[in-house]
């Protein structure tokens, strides 16, 4: 391999966080779109949406409020327990590295 081969291959390699999981309360229905303050032991962040929990809306509406707020893609956001319920665990792929300030300054947040 020549030199140009070797720095072209060199400069293609990125670092991937590793993915992180939280819970949130889900309140689905609520008057208005908010997320603050937390639920539970586990400090769940809470987040309510105007969409009630019918084909999925509630759930969408959450990770679309979540993607804004962390600032990150929606897709990036996943649900991995707890779709039918209010208290779900969601897991970001590839946070940003203040991800897990920005979580804990919208958990203190009424």
């Amino acid at each position: 391999m020549d030199a140009c081969a070797a720095t072209t291959v060199a400069s293609s390699v990125r670092y991937v966080a590793e993915p992180i999981r939280f819970e949130i309360r889900l309140k689905p229905g609520s008057s208005g779109t908010s997320v603050g303050g937390t639920w539970g032991r586990q400090r769940a962040l809470n987040v309510a949406v105007t969409q009630q929990p019918v084909d999925d809306r509630a759930n969408a509406a959450a990770l679309e409020l979540l993607a804004t707020i962390l600032k990150v893609r929606k897709h990036q956001l996943t649900i991995i327990s707890g779709h039918r319920h209010r208290t779900k665990v969601i897991e970001l792929a590839e946070p940003p590295p203040d991800t897990q300030e920005r979580l804990e300054a919208w958990r203190t947040r009424k």
